[in-house]
C-alpha cells in the first residue's frame, strides 16, 4: 500500500449516553439523534426501535421477543496524509459496528459491520462539487472524475490493516432507495432480506458506491413497507450470517423510520412497481425527533469543510494516488437524466 497515506480506527458505544466527538459530521444519522433538549430520549427510543425489529425477525426459539439485544460502535477511520512529521489526522469515514448479545445462550455475536456510511469526503462531493458543476447548466450532468477520490479512500481503508483489527469482512452499507427512481417488484423471495426488487436505471449513489468497488441490491424485508438499498463488495447472500443480515436490517430500517418517515414508516407498503417520495401523506412520525432540513444545511457547511482542510492541502498526493491506483474499479454506464 502507498506510503503517501495511513489509516487507524477508534471507535465509541453508540447507547442513550452517546455524546457526538468534534471530529464527527453533524448530518450523520446517529450524531442527529444525539443534539438537543431530547437527546437522550431519542437515543433510547432509536434503540428500543433497533432491539425490538431484530427480535421479530430473528423470531426462531425466540417466543417473548426479547432474546437478542443489539450493542452498536460508531467505527471513525481517520487518514493521515503524507509522510511529514505532522500528526494531524482527517476523519475519512465512518460506519456503525455491531454486536449481538444472545441472552439465552449467554454469548456475544459479531454482526455486521457497514450499515451507516457517513463521509466529508462524499458531503464535498454532492453537496459542493455536484451543486457548482450544474449551477449554469441546462441539463443535470456529473463532473469527470466524480467519485474518484473517495472512491480511492474507501477501497484502501477497507484493505488496510485498520480495518481489519475491527472486521473479518468487507462491510455492507444500507441506504434509502431514491425517490428519483422506480423499482420492480421481482418473484425472488429471500427469508430474511425479503423480496428483491430491481430498478432498471442506476441512481447517482448506485454509480457513485460502484466507484467504491460496491454493488447495489434492494431488498423489502418481511414486514417492511419499502425497499432497502444494500451496497456490497462479493456475495451478499451467501457471504454473510443471517444474524448479520438481521442486524443490518434492524439498525438501518430504524434510522429510515426516523429520517425518511415518508418511505419507510408508510401506512401501506410497497406495490409491484413503486416510485418512493417524500412528498407521500400517509404514514406515520416515530417518537424520535430531528430537523431534516437542517441536515441539508449542514451538509453544504461540512462539504467545504473537507474541501478547506483536506482535499485542497492535499490535491497533488490525490493526484499522484490516481496516477498509481491500478485497482479495478466497477464501471457505470448509465446515462443520468
Amino acid at each position: 500500500m502507498s506510503q503517501d497515506f495511513t489509516f487507524t480506527v477508534s471507535s465509541v458505544a453508540f447507547d442513550e449516553h452517546y455524546r457526538p466527538a468534534d471530529n464527527t459530521r453533524t448530518t450523520t444519522n446517529f450524531a442527529n439523534l444525539a443534539r438537543g433538549e431530547r437527546r437522550r430520549e431519542n437515543l433510547r427510543n432509536a434503540l428500543t426501535m433497533i432491539e425490538n425489529r431484530f427480535n421479530s425477525l430473528a423470531h426462531w426459539d425466540n417466543p417473548t421477543g426479547d432474546r437478542y439485544a443489539v450493542e452498536l460502535e460508531i467505527i471513525t477511520g481517520d487518514v493521515q496524509v503524507g509522510a511529514e512529521a505532522s500528526e494531524t489526522r482527517f476523519p475519512a469515514i465512518e460506519v456503525l459496528k455491531t454486536t449481538i448479545v444472545d441472552r439465552q445462550a449467554g454469548v456475544r455475536i459479531p454482526g455486521m459491520v457497514g450499515n451507516n456510511f457517513s463521509s466529508y469526503v462524499r458531503d464535498y462531493d454532492f453537496s459542493v462539487r455536484l451543486a457548482e458543476h450544474n449551477r449554469d447548466r441546462a441539463a443535470f450532468g456529473i463532473p469527470e472524475g466524480f467519485g474518484d477520490l473517495h472512491g480511492t479512500l474507501f477501497r484502501r481503508f477497507i484493505d488496510s490493516e485498520a480495518y481489519r483489527s475491527i472486521a473479518g469482512k468487507p462491510p455492507v452499507i444500507c441506504l434509502s432507495v431514491s425517490s428519483s427512481k422506480q423499482y420492480r417488484r421481482t418473484d425472488n423471495h429471500h427469508p430474511v432480506l425479503g423480496v428483491e426488487y430491481v430498478n432498471d436505471d442506476a441512481s447517482l449513489t448506485d454509480f457513485y458506491f460502484g466507484k467504491m468497488g460496491l454493488e447495489a441490491r434492494y431488498f423489502m424485508p418481511p414486514n417492511g413497507v419499502a425497499p432497502l438499498a444494500f451496497y456490497f463488495a462479493g456475495d451478499l447472500l451467501t457471504d454473510y450470517t443471517t444474524l448479520e443480515l438481521i442486524s443490518a436490517i434492524s439498525t438501518m430500517e430504524t434510522f429510515q423510520k426516523i429520517y425518511r418517515p415518508e418511505i419507510y414508516n408508510a401506512n401501506s407498503p410497497a406495490g409491484q412497481c413503486y416510485r418512493p417520495s417524500l412528498e407521500h401523506a400517509d404514514y406515520s412520525l416515530t417518537r424520535v425527533v430531528y430537523d431534516r432540513e437542517e441536515r441539508s444545511q449542514l451538509g453544504i457547511e461540512q462539504g467545504k469543510f473537507a474541501e478547506e482542510h483536506f482535499i485542497t492541502p492535499y490535491r497533488h498526493v490525490f493526484e499522484r494516488w490516481s496516477a498509481k491506483d491500478t485497482v479495478d474499479q466497477p464501471r457505470n454506464k448509465v446515462a443520468f437524466s
